[in-house]
């Protein structure tokens, strides 16, 4: 299965590979969850903490970074590309269509096309946000009333960076950003032992 995923989706991720956002955002910093056991499922999914997007989509996330940079920010990576296999795993877990998307119509992520972000200081300390990330909550919307106002203005700060570079914002999670053309990319289900060079 995998194979023939791959072999379907080679023309398309020559003209717009996946990358890795290290070497394309300067400064940003990696706290890739689904790396270690401190996400929902409580167990690591992906091998290394790495963050993969789509080479059009990690472009758009280095001129959020840059934006963010003129104002002491740092961009925080939660997740960004994440092999359709894993996202079986997720939906197993948690099958609600608000919060994960069933495998079966695929998500943003497992096109290289959305990635999960929060902010961090010039040090690169993370700042507050109105939630955990992945908390399954009314308050992880966006403008969610009931939010601290330190919190609820780093996400409105956030937000706008990410708008500005082109990126759509998803209404339940402050910390999911999608390429406005991700849904016309295939699913892909490659592993990250084969982006890792």
């Amino acid at each position: 299965m995998l194979a023939v995923i791959f072999a379907l989706t080679a023309p398309a991720l020559a003209a717009d590979p996946l990358v890795d956002v290290r070497t394309v955002v300067p400064g940003v910093v990696l706290d890739v969850r689904y790396a270690t056991s401190s996400n929902f499922l409580g167990k690591p999914l992906y091998p290394v903490p790495a963050a993969f997007l789509r080479r059009s989509a990690a472009a758009r996330l280095a001129r959020a970074a840059a934006d963010l940079e003129k104002r002491g920010r740092r961009l925080v990576v939660y997740d960004a590309y994440r092999p359709l296999s894993v996202q079986k795993e997720l939906w197993a877990a948690k099958p609600d269509r608000r919060f994960v998307a069933d495998p079966a119509r695929g998500s943003v992520h497992n096109r290289g096309g959305a990635v999960d972000v929060g902010l961090a200081d010039a040090e690169g300390r993370p700042v507050a946000m109105p939630t955990a990330f992945d908390e399954f909550s009314p308050l992880a919307a966006h403008g969610a009333k009931g939010v601290p106002a330190a919190a609820a203005a780093n996400a409105a700060e956030l937000k706008a960076a990410m708008t500005a570079a082109g990126f759509k914002p998803l209404a339940e999670e402050w910390w999911h950003y999608e390429d406005p053309h991700a849904k016309e990319w295939p699913l892909l289900d490659v592993p990250f032992q084969e982006l890792i060079h």
